[in-house]
């Protein structure tokens, strides 16, 4: 049974976990903090950039001595095998902790199963302390994990009567200031930022993550069949990388002028959406591109959302209304009310004049 002492340390964890949030991808942000044998904290730590150490030896190595005899606090398992760093198990177990408490259990088939070794050598274990709390930040990534898949995150603005643009097709700008800076850090902590090529043609947005906390730039991924994207569009600047989906049958010629502008290309398969979208998430997946923000308009939102590949929503609502313009989203599929796309509803807070709504799509057990 966790101490009050452990408790704390857990927020805490928690607390370090959040503060590095889109600097560790595609590893999850995970906070570490160590109590020594009178139970004072003695050490704390977060997950480094990719390649770094993890939570825990970053708290282990601010211990020291004082670890030994002592109870390491994380807010994931810890894992169990050799990648970019060595197993956090044979550190934990050379820092000679007699405990270790830890929130959420680690789903990954190589790097799970860290609290069974620890166990096995010997030390006590405990798991599950301050689960729901941990999980809000690290759900995205273990919903990954476990279906084997980018979490898509759909974020939009939109006026109260749910128009993302106006009829002479200017959306410029629908929200505040605060909710644009809410998608900046959105950005930030993705791994992808996926738009339509519709939205390239209309808005030639950069893409980019702004902001004095940003610590590394997303993946901008332009789904764009026919390889339409101009060679001097934004996402083309040496600002961030850029992935292009197009159609295995685009036009040659389209495609030669896109790499030699300086984009990636993948070619899929054709599709009513304009390439596979599943194919495209494969394509992220194998990239370790594990959060993905869907920014694109109506079409390319309603094409994940007709093959459920919409995880959670992210709704900038403006006090304003249009009468007519751009929908939020597109025909997929529903025809009456019982085949609507039910959300369970996860947080609503004020922006400025905004309201931010986060939403999890329900799902019946698929992937």
């Amino acid at each position: 049974m966790a101490t009050a002492a452990e408790t704390a340390a857990m927020r805490r964890a928690i607390e370090v976990a959040q503060a590095a949030l889109g600097t560790t991808n595609p590893n999850p942000a995970v906070g570490a903090v160590v109590l020594g044998r009178d139970g004072d904290v003695v050490g704390e730590g977060a997950t480094a950039p990719i390649g770094g150490p993890h939570a825990e030896v970053v708290a282990l190595a601010a211990a020291g001595e004082r670890a030994a005899g002592g109870c390491l606090v994380v807010t994931l398992e810890p894992c169990a095998h050799h990648g970019r760093t060595g197993p956090c198990t044979d550190a934990i177990v050379a820092a000679e902790v007699r405990r270790v408490v830890y929130a959420v259990g680690d789903p990954h088939d190589i790097a799970g199963g860290g609290g069974r070794r620890l166990g096995d050598a010997g030390l006590d274990v405990e798991s599950g302390l301050l689960a729901a709390e941990a999980t809000v930040d690290l759900e995205p990534w273990l919903s990954a994990v476990r279906r084997g898949r980018p979490f898509v995150t759909w974020k939009y603005a939109a006026t109260l009567d749910g128009r993302t643009a106006a009829a002479d097709r200017t959306s410029r700008w629908i929200s505040g200031e605060e909710s644009r800076a809410d998608v900046h850090v959105l950005r930030a902590r993705s791994d992808a930022v996926v738009v339509g090529i519709g939205t390239v043609l209309a808005d030639d947005p950069a893409l980019t993550a702004r902001g004095p906390a940003v610590a590394r730039q997303p993946l901008r991924v332009v789904v764009d069949s026919d390889a339409r994207t101009p060679t001097g569009a934004k996402v083309l600047d040496d600002a961030a990388k850029t992935l292009i989906a197009v159609a295995v049958d685009a036009p040659g010629g389209r495609r030669e002028a896109l790499r030699a502008a300086g984009a990636e290309l993948v070619e899929l398969p054709r599709s009513s959406s304009g390439v596979d979208l599943q194919g495209l998430l494969d394509e992220l997946r194998v990239r370790e591109r594990h959060l993905v923000l869907l920014e694109g308009g109506a079409t390319l939102a309603a094409g994940f959302l007709q093959r459920e590949r919409v995880d959670r929503v992210v709704a900038y609502i403006a006090p304003a209304l249009l009468g007519e313009g751009a929908p939020v989203v597109g025909a997929f599929g529903v025809s009456t009310i019982t085949d609507a796309a039910r959300l369970e509803l996860r947080g609503v807070s004020a922006l400025g004049d905004d309201v931010r709504i986060v939403a999890d799509v329900r799902r019946g057990g698929g992937n």
